[in-house]
């Protein structure tokens, strides 16, 4: 599925949202105001001559689908350029026309998922349906999409009850047009139990892995720093962008049969490194974790056991989830001229639909020749009682002409054993028949199984090679790292020998003079010992002026609190024109100077 058919299928949603009347027309007016908002959201001069001239007033009336194709295809398709604007606005533009008619969600607030995710799956159904219009999904892709989203969420998807839901839904075209899918989501009857943001990071994931895309560290080739960027992968170019909404583009690195991938050890304060050779540079970068920098460098994807076939779902293929961005098979892709690793993977399971189609064909053809036969033994048993009916008739007649028809008789006679001979030995014939044909199909159904049996155990045996490859690379890692640390700390080791021994040369040489200054210091300490003996005799004499300082102290405190006691009893309030209010104001002022004088005394 190229670019153009992409395109066409959100156009397709766009065209017929403004279909209001569901004619298969549009108005001129709207027409020129979506191919208006086309020419912005794809990158493309506008032209508006041509808009006019195309969609001249003297043609009246509406535009059909088939109508609007040619000026579709002539100046918006054919001059679009892969790369040259960003596909998500596009989206964006014909779900925002498409959703206003068609997407009902719960208007109590009870969808599973938001507006946002009902968007990312409208995408996902838009590159997952057939190439045929009105878009559909068919059951077997519905059913892979789902085992995505629940696997995201490390949930299991019950198989029965999808197939119950499935065969109870109409289906127009073979298959669920994306309203319905989304209405399927929202009812909750496959996500129970599973909260809003459980689902939206599951359906993030999902989208996220199939537009091919993700943040890395990139190193720079002149500063030689490590930048945060946005990459997209195709099978021809590696871009890389600013962020994640793609407006500012940083550079792109070229894929061709001559690049390779390889996986460097950590270094500069950076862990899971890898690095893109081309002819010209190589780019190293860093992933988050090693199954990110293994999904971008290898896209492996844990191998998918067989299983026997539910008997609710027969149908179900056993095909791979889709593996994550890697550049190794993007360019393994374009030497094989393939445009996507997810088309090509969307392009093998309907060829192995067609397959079980042609297989169910072929089994029904048998079941229809089978029958045939059945009906010939049985149309072959009728004339065979009919010719044992003719008999006894024939019988009774000869009994009557006995003597005259007697040669006549055993005549017809032979000729009825001989039929009778034939059709017993064609009826043998077909139960022998039968016999091998039921014998030969148990055959293929063991060894289909042995095969399947066979298989499991080949990639069982594959991931636990891959798994031991890892743990040697680990060990070895781990091993240069140790011996590195090993011998920085043997240098360590002897430059510390060395400083050891200048150091007790120059030790021995302090010893002396330690020793002289020691006679020296023993002196000083018997006069400090003296001086020391004054001291505590001057420290008692001390003590005993402390303790006469304390007591005095003590008596002035007892003074103090017999004049606040006056001083109290002074200054309670007396009436109104009693003239000894002055006199105890002025009394307390008086007491003051001698307070302060008795405190500076006592200090």
């Amino acid at each position: 599925m190229d670019l153009r058919a992409e395109l066409l299928k959100s156009i397709w949603y766009a065209f017929t949202a403004l279909d209001v009347e569901k004619s298969g027309k549009v108005s001129k007016s709207q027409l020129k105001v979506l191919s208006h908002n086309l020419y912005t959201v794809l990158c493309i001069p506008h032209d508006p001559v041509a808009l006019e001239e195309h969609f001249r007033d003297d043609d009246d009336g509406p535009v059909s689908s088939q109508g609007y194709m040619p000026y579709l295809n002539k100046y918006i398709l054919d001059k679009v350029e892969e790369g040259a604007f960003v596909k998500e606005n596009f989206d964006e533009l014909c779900w925002t026309l498409t959703a206003k008619k068609n997407y009902k969600p719960d208007r109590n607030g009870n969808s599973v998922v938001s507006h946002q995710d009902a968007f990312k799956l409208w995408c996902l159904f838009n590159f997952l349906s057939e190439d045929k219009y009105p878009l559909v999904m068919v059951p077997d892709e519905v059913e892979y999409l789902l085992k995505k989203i629940c696997t995201a969420m490390n949930v299991e998807l019950n198989s029965c009850e999808l197939d119950d839901y499935l065969s109870q839904e109409p289906q127009g075209q073979g298959g669920l047009t994306v309203w319905q899918f989304l209405d399927m989501v929202n009812s909750g009857r496959f996500l129970k139990g599973i909260e809003q943001e459980a689902v939206s990071m599951a359906v993030e994931e999902v989208y996220q892995e199939v537009i091919e895309d993700g943040y890395l560290w990139k190193k720079g080739q002149l500063r030689r720093n490590w930048s945060e960027r946005w990459f997209t992968l195709k099978p021809s170019v590696l871009s890389y962008y600013m962020s994640e909404e793609r407006k500012e583009k940083k550079g792109s690195i070229a894929l061709d049969k001559h690049c390779c991938v390889e996986v460097l050890p950590d270094r500069d304060g950076k862990r899971c490194m890898f690095c893109v050779k081309t002819s010209s540079r190589t780019y190293e970068m860093s992933a988050s974790d090693t199954r990110q920098r293994q999904e971008w460098t290898l896209g492996l994807c844990p191998p998918c056991a067989p299983s026997p076939a539910s008997p609710c779902s027969p149908h179900v293929p056993t095909d791979c989830p889709l593996p994550s961005p890697a550049i190794q098979t993007a360019i393994r892709l374009q030497a094989e001229g393939k445009k996507s690793l997810h088309k090509d993977l969307k392009q093998k399971r309907r060829e192995q639909r067609e397959q079980r189609e042609q297989r169910k064909a072929a089994k029904e053809e048998e079941t229809q020749r089978l029958k045939q036969l059945q009906e010939e033994k049985e149309r072959k048993l009728q004339e065979l009682e009919l010719l044992k009916e003719a008999q006894r008739q024939a019988e009774i007649l000869l009994q009557e002409e006995e003597q005259r028809r007697r040669q006549q008789h055993e005549e017809m006679q032979r000729t009825l054993e001989i039929q009778l001979r034939e059709a017993e030995q064609a009826r043998a014939s077909m139960q022998a028949e039968m016999v091998l044909k039921e014998a030969e199909a148990e055959r293929q159904r063991k060894r289909i199984l042995e095969l399947e049996d066979m298989q499991e155990r080949l990639q069982e045996a594959l991931q636990q090679e891959v798994k031991a490859r890892q743990d040697e690379e680990s060990v070895r890692y781990a091993q240069a790292r140790l011996l590195a640390e090993e011998e920085e700390k043997l240098k360590q080791l002897m430059k510390l020998k060395e400083e050891q021994e200048e150091y007790i040369i120059k030790t021995q040489r302090e010893k002396q003079v330690l020793k002289q200054e020691m006679e020296n210091k023993n002196k000083c300490l018997e006069e400090a010992q003296k001086q020391l003996e004054e001291v505590r005799v001057n420290r008692q004499r001390v003590d005993q002026d402390v303790m006469a300082a304390q007591r005095k102290l003590r008596q002035a405190s007892t003074n103090v609190k017999h004049w606040n006691v006056q001083m109290n009893r002074l200054m309670h309030p007396i009436g109104p024109g009693d003239k000894r209010t002055n006199v105890s104001a002025g009394g307390f002022a008086g007491y003051q100077p001698l307070l302060s004088q008795r405190d500076s005394s006592f200090k």
